[in-house]
């Protein structure tokens, strides 16, 4: 059993490989009630089990650009993937659009709004936490970024990576599953302007910039956590590797207590790859998105299971966007 916890503190497909480090769920988890613990939460006592978690890029559940979830239903979108993420232990998201119906489009290129009935159905999927710090969850002005915060708890989905301000912005996500107490952080690197940024007195998403930054809400989180997992959106479109730049963030969140790394942004698929131990998916290309071309369709689910010893196994679960809006799995789970 799952519990999840909010704590506040301050393209070519590329082939599955599978990784073994040690570091440090059973396969039939089911989602309790969330439960808010205190800042001096403490590890579970509960034995260690085998925890298996799930990591996606770009959801988007605009039914104006994504016309055939509004054609066929939202649960369209998650009817390729069999009960991956029902029967695992943690599933993680980027949801890129705003999930408010307050707010005004902002002038910029795109502009996603997500269908709010798109959001429970999700939860019904088996998604658990996903992240708002991205270039798509504040389109509609910081009223809606905030109330988006509201609306996705509502439909007992769970929200890393904005806040009121900078502090909340950073708040892990806690879910304590099968012994182990798991913090998911969400940063944001890619902003349309500064003024995306949380501060002290303003409200937004997380930096996913600033090195120091990410490396104090890491520290953190692993001060309250057995295991700590980052989503991060960030490196550049297009791109089919991680910018130097992107490495070096990752290196100083592994070193200040990262464990998992799922990245996305780029809308291509990049590698997954283990630095300093921690698996790192660089990007995830997109996954709930139109099919526009071959390259942008294909995909890839991210699985990292952790052994009881904290044995730690971890490769992409090949996918294809076959439809629009509808991943579908197209290779078996090497690990």
């Amino acid at each position: 059993m799952r519990r999840i916890l909010q704590i506040l503190i301050g393209g070519t497909l590329l082939g599955a490989v599978a990784f073994f480090v040690t570091h440090g769920g059973s396969d039939d988890a089911v989602a309790a009630a969330p439960t808010t613990t205190s800042p001096a939460a403490t590890a579970t006592t509960e034995p260690r089990g085998r925890l298996v978690i799930h990591g996606v890029g770009d959801v988007n559940t605009d039914t104006d650009y994504i016309p055939a979830l509004a054609e066929h239903g939202h649960a369209h979108a998650w009817s390729g993937l069999g009960d991956l993420f029902t029967a695992d232990d943690l599933t993680v998201a980027n949801l890129e659009c705003t999930p408010s119906e307050l707010g005004t489009p902002l002038r910029k290129e795109f502009v996603f709004r997500c269908d709010l009935g798109s959001l429970p159905v999700m939860r019904e999927a088996g998604v658990d936490v996903v992240s708002l710090a991205n270039n798509h969850a504040g389109d509609h002005g910081k009223e809606a970024l905030l109330d988006g915060i509201q609306q996705v708890e509502a439909a007992g989905l769970h929200a890393v990576g904005v806040g009121a301000n900078a502090q909340q912005a950073t708040q892990p996500v806690i879910v304590d599953v099968n012994g182990w107490r798991v913090a998911v952080l969400g940063f944001g690197g890619v902003i349309p302007a500064l003024d995306w940024l949380a501060t002290d007195d303003r409200a937004g998403m997380a930096d996913g910039d600033t090195i120091e930054t990410m490396v104090a809400a890491v520290e953190a989180a692993a001060e309250i956590s057995d295991l700590v997992v980052v989503t991060i959106h960030w490196g550049v479109e297009r791109d089919l590797e991680p910018r130097a730049e992107d490495r070096e963030r990752a290196e100083a969140m592994i070193a200040a207590g990262a464990d998992v790394i799922f990245g996305h942004h780029a809308h291509r698929l990049q590698p997954l790859e283990v630095v300093d131990g921690a698996p790192v998916a660089w990007g995830l290309g997109n996954f709930v998105w139109p099919n526009l071309s071959q390259e942008s369709a294909t995909t890839a689910i991210a699985r990292v299971v952790v052994e009881p010893d904290g044995t730690k196994e971890a490769c992409l679960i090949p996918a294809f966007i076959s439809s629009p809006g509808r991943p579908e799995i197209i290779g078996d789970a090497p690990c």
